[in-house]
């Protein structure tokens, strides 16, 4: 089921909530500030609001030069620009000079929609873990968001946050959810594959495990909000466990969430791993439930991945 509210609306609220309790935070745009829904915190915070202009690698100058002066800057784009045109000053600029500031890259992946290819960041994940120091986090909703803000203003480093602006599937209550920084979240038990999804893929994963008990197999789900520092302790337990393994990933399959856990696997616990993600594409246009079909990241895509990977056990 959708959610009511868009994601960049609660955003927003929550960035004025808690800009509200901490002074350091600032908010940086590159002339999307429409776009990103966060108008009503330049409204409430106009002295702390900065629009440079459709100028993004000088937005990250800007809010290295802020962070320098004991500031928290957010820095907005659309995750293309956030990302692959930054990439040198964020690389110099923000992780070598250690600075705190939170890189929020919009529409990740399939979710760029419309905009089509050129603004459809299959890659920027991938980039951005190569980055040493930087923190990878992608909500599964709003209300993982909500939680999950005010531990990104608090920890002490650079952060990208791959954001969809637009209702997303729900996945948590908010009146039982917690969120703990840098733990996976087990969704669901299950003994015969683990199914590690991030993003908008874990509605598809947790649709895909009840596709997978019809068949008679048993899927764990884990909700692997934070690509980079990946919780390894999680995977290694689920390869222990189930003796399967399936990525799911808005993102290319090169160099982000995928990528990730076959390395932890490789290098901790050999174990049947079947990838689900953009194989090796660039985007094109169309509507998210539809490139998801194009590009193979749907429950049904998710399911015969875990069917390949249960069969590989024997």
């Amino acid at each position: 089921m959708l959610e009511s509210k868009e994601m960049r609306k609660v955003y927003c609220e929550t960035m004025m909530e808690l800009a509200a309790k901490d002074p350091r935070i600032v908010e940086l745009e590159a002339d999307l500030s429409g776009a990103h829904g966060m108008k009503p915190f330049q409204q409430a915070f106009p002295d702390r609001t900065f629009n440079v202009g459709i100028a993004e690698a000088n937005m990250v100058g800007v809010a290295a030069g802020l962070a320098s002066c004991g500031k928290i800057p957010f820095v907005h784009s659309f995750g293309t620009f956030a990302t692959r045109r930054c990439f040198d000053q964020i690389t110099i600029s923000v992780c070598y000079a250690g600075l705190n500031i939170k890189i929020v890259g919009s529409d990740p992946g399939v979710m760029a929609e419309l905009n089509g290819g050129t603004h459809m960041p299959l890659e920027d994940a991938g980039i951005m873990r190569t980055l040493p120091g930087m923190t990878i986090f992608e909500p599964a909703d709003s209300v993982q968001l909500r939680q999950a803000l005010p531990a990104i203003v608090e920890h002490p480093g650079t952060v990208y946050l791959r954001m969809p602006r637009r209702c997303t599937q729900s996945v948590f209550d908010a009146d039982s959810y917690t969120f703990h920084w840098g733990k996976a979240d087990t969704l669901r038990e299950g003994s015969d594959v683990t199914l590690i999804a991030s993003g908008v893929c874990v509605a598809n994963a947790l649709e895909a495990a009840k596709l997978l008990a019809e068949k008679g197999v048993q899927a764990r789900v884990l909700n692997m909000h934070t690509i980079k520092p990946l919780d390894e302790e999680a995977v290694v337990r689920a390869a222990k466990e189930t003796g399967a393994i399936v990525t799911a990933e808005n993102h290319n399959i090169i160099g982000a969430l995928g990528s990730a856990v076959a390395e932890v696997l490789c290098e901790q616990c050999p174990t049947p791993l079947e990838r689900v993600g953009i194989r090796d594409h660039f985007g094109q246009v169309g509507k998210a439930p539809y490139l998801m079909k194009v590009f193979g990241i749907t429950a049904e895509d998710i399911a015969a991945a875990a069917l390949k990977a249960v069969a590989r056990k024997a």
